[in-house]
């Protein structure tokens, strides 16, 4: 195996030669050990950093102090790496000490062996490109990795609203489908009053699109950036000029206004804004469960259960049941976003841990937030297309639940008053008997009243009258 020797203020270290990577990245991989999870899985946030790389070379080569040639390479090496060109080389854990120094050079590394090869040069020498001294000029950890993330969550919640408007237009559709079927409203798992399986789906498609403007708002969050700021924010070791231009370089790149954050060393210590974000996210998350968890509870049966609703049978729930089916689609969703909802604590302790100039736990925010919107977006498109998608009603069976229900004696208030009512449903509940015909033997209302009263269509909407 062909081996090249690199050092750093640890030591040398004897490197394979085949990779693009080097001593620092080498260091991070004998260090970091933790998640199992490295940069090379979440392809979005390599593509983001390399953005900012490139944004950041032509930055420095036009306000004069990188050398064209040189500024250039860096550049078609960083276009490679968007393309998704060797993703493999993008190793380090995505939980790691050091604020995010690691993937930081692991990028600086990677970047610069790719670009000395381009130059006709061996990976290694770095006599005539040096990853810390040309590809990180005028940069740190501590703007390039926070603004990286927040490029790279720009660009995963744009996914995730895709996915959110396909949910809430398959949402749409069925409350359009099931606009005249009428069933029995519940309240606390008891019978309520009646209401539409059309109104059931509108008021899902309302949550999504709630969750859909407050999300959108969060993104803008990511567009405030501290590109320039370097190490705690004052720009040490940064050209005066090149915080104006690479946030126009960085626009041009990415297809996306970014702009300059309006205090940098507020915003290179404060990670407030991912906290922000995730906020959104766990509240889109626990919507989304309860609309599974009441498309379990209306799916429920076939025979035993409420039987409402089906949802498309996607695999065999059992191994030694025959014929039965369980809502796994549901139910993996609700997993998914118990996941989101743990990792917003996470997201907010992490932040919470920042110290004066700089937060350290940086790389457990970028992991838990990206996890965060893999997941949720995920759970979104499983939703759509293989829960809501072919879903089908039951009407029989919820027209049987209304008039079989005892919560109907409601609509008895405002004629006979809540006294009378109350003594019907209990008298309903002792022997079975229909609250329309206790009323009608006790004489409180014709035959005719009663029909009118109790008319489903005729409890959905406001019907008091003086």
């Amino acid at each position: 195996m062909a081996t090249r020797k690199e050092h750093d203020f640890i030591g040398e270290l004897e490197i394979d030669d085949s990779v693009y990577y080097g001593v620092q990245t080498f260091r991070a991989l004998e260090n970091f050990v933790i998640s199992g999870k490295t940069l090379k899985e979440y392809p979005f946030f390599i593509k983001a950093f390399a953005q900012i790389k490139k944004a950041a070379a032509l930055s420095n080569k036009e306000v004069g102090v990188l050398e064209a040639d040189k500024a250039d390479f860096l550049a078609k090496a960083c276009d490679k790496i968007i393309n998704g060109e060797f993703a493999d080389q993008f190793v380090v854990d995505m939980i790691q000490g050091g604020a995010g120094t690691s993937t930081n050079m692991n990028l600086n590394e990677v970047i610069t062996n790719i670009a000395l090869e381009l130059m006709g040069h061996k990976k290694g020498e770095y006599q005539y490109l040096h990853p810390n001294d040309h590809t990180n000029l005028g940069q740190s950890t501590n703007d390039t990795y926070p603004s990286s993330i927040k490029v790279a969550v720009y660009s995963k919640m744009t996914d995730l609203l895709d996915a959110m408007n396909l949910l809430k237009d398959e949402l749409e559709k069925k409350a359009k489908e099931f606009k005249d079927i009428i069933k029995m409203g519940r309240t606390e798992l008891e019978d309520a009053v009646p209401t539409t399986l059309g109104n059931t789906f509108n008021a899902f498609a309302t949550y999504i699109k709630s969750d859909i403007e407050k999300i959108t708002a969060a993104r803008e969050s990511m567009r405030y950036l501290n590109m320039g700021a370097t190490a705690i924010g004052t720009g040490i070791n940064c050209h005066p000029d090149y915080k104006n231009v690479i946030e126009k370089k960085l626009s041009e790149i990415v297809g996306v206004e970014f702009k300059k954050a309006n205090d940098f060393i507020a915003a290179t210590q404060d990670t407030a804004d991912f906290v922000h974000v995730s906020g959104a996210l766990k509240t889109a998350a626990v919507r989304l469960s309860k609309i599974a968890n009441d498309l379990r509870l209306m799916n429920s049966g076939p025979r035993c259960g409420l039987g409402e609703i089906n949802l498309p049978q996607m695999q065999p729930g059992s191994s030694i049941m025959p014929g039965k089916v369980n809502p796994v689609i549901c139910e993996v969703v609700g997993e998914a976003c118990y996941e989101v909802i743990g990792n917003d604590t996470t997201i907010m302790l992490c932040s919470e841990r920042g110290e004066f100039e700089l937060n350290a736990f940086e790389p457990g925010i970028a992991y838990a937030l990206f996890n965060s919107l893999i997941i949720l977006e995920n759970a979104m498109k499983t939703m759509a297309t293989k829960a809501i998608k072919h879903l089908t009603a039951n009407p029989e069976a919820c027209l049987k639940s209304v008039l079989g229900s005892v919560g109907i004696v409601t609509a008895f208030n405002p004629h006979i008053g809540y006294e009378k009512s109350a003594s019907i449903a209990k008298e309903a509940l002792k022997t079975g008997k229909p609250v329309g015909e206790i009323c009608l033997e006790r004489g409180y209302l014709t035959k005719e009243e009663i029909d009118k009263i109790l008319e489903p269509k005729n409890m959905l909407n406001p019907s008091m009258t003086r």
